[in-house]
């Protein structure tokens, strides 16, 4: 689907990014598989509530490798763009090793959730934490007004109410305020912001409502279609 603000593709990633034209996106910002199904010991189920989702979802029972995209981002990506990925701590080196080397400046941001899942046994570290790597070159955009936007750490509660949709219920669906604040400070307004793995639109609908141009690639058609609806609804977060 394509419209003059957004244009969203349903398909495979790996495959689809191909057709994306050489330096002509200003903002990476993607949340892709995290690898970490293969750790799970399952969901935790109790009788007063619903069960703890510790499988997540099927796309991370497989086996994803970042150095299979990680050229395409960067031949994508302006000279003067932003990467941001949402990775795991098994994943971020992996992610360092593909993508280092082919920008100036590597480091990394975190989210802290103010309401992560419980452990109701106490039997180790709340997952309060989630990290993204952060890639650029010299000369780059950065929107940065005050000090106390430059902390490369940002605090919010996970998707909940309103925000959170119940049909089809995404299980790593990110806040629009996180997706804001790094679309805000790493894109200016009519700016191109690129998600291959756009899951049920976030990304795409802060970009809207900053006033940036959007384009997707989702390769289940559910989240597919629920983006579809989400970024043709102005008044959907």
């Amino acid at each position: 689907m394509k419209t003059d603000r957004f244009s969203i593709i349903q398909g495979n990633a790996f495959e689809l990014i191909k057709q994306v034209k050489d330096k002509s996106v200003d903002l990476i910002l993607t949340d892709p598989p995290y690898n970490i199904g293969k750790h799970s010991r399952g969901n935790i189920k109790f009788d007063w509530r619903p069960e703890i989702n510790n499988d997540i979802a099927d796309w991370d029972k497989g086996d994803f490798n970042p150095k299979n995209i990680a050229d395409d981002f960067v031949r994508v990506l302006k000279p003067n763009g932003n990467l941001f990925i949402f990775c795991s701590y098994n994943l971020i080196g992996q992610w360092y090793e593909a993508l280092d080397h082919q920008f100036d400046t590597t480091t990394y941001m975190i989210w802290h959730k103010t309401n992560p899942t419980p452990k109701f046994f106490k039997n180790g570290f709340l997952n309060s934490c989630e990290l993204l790597l952060c890639c650029w070159n010299k000369k780059h955009k950065w929107n940065f007004t005050a000090q106390n936007e430059m902390h490369n750490f940002f605090e919010s509660p996970i998707c909940a109410g309103k925000e959170r949709l119940k049909d089809p219920k995404h299980p790593t669906q990110k806040p629009v305020a996180l997706l804001q604040h790094i679309i805000r400070i790493a894109s200016d307004e009519e700016d191109l912001v690129f998600d291959p793995f756009m899951g049920v639109g976030s990304t795409g609908k802060s970009s809207l409502l900053l006033k940036r141009k959007f384009v997707g690639i989702e390769i289940d058609e559910t989240y597919y279609n629920a983006t579809k609806k989400r970024l043709l609804d102005d008044t959907s977060l």
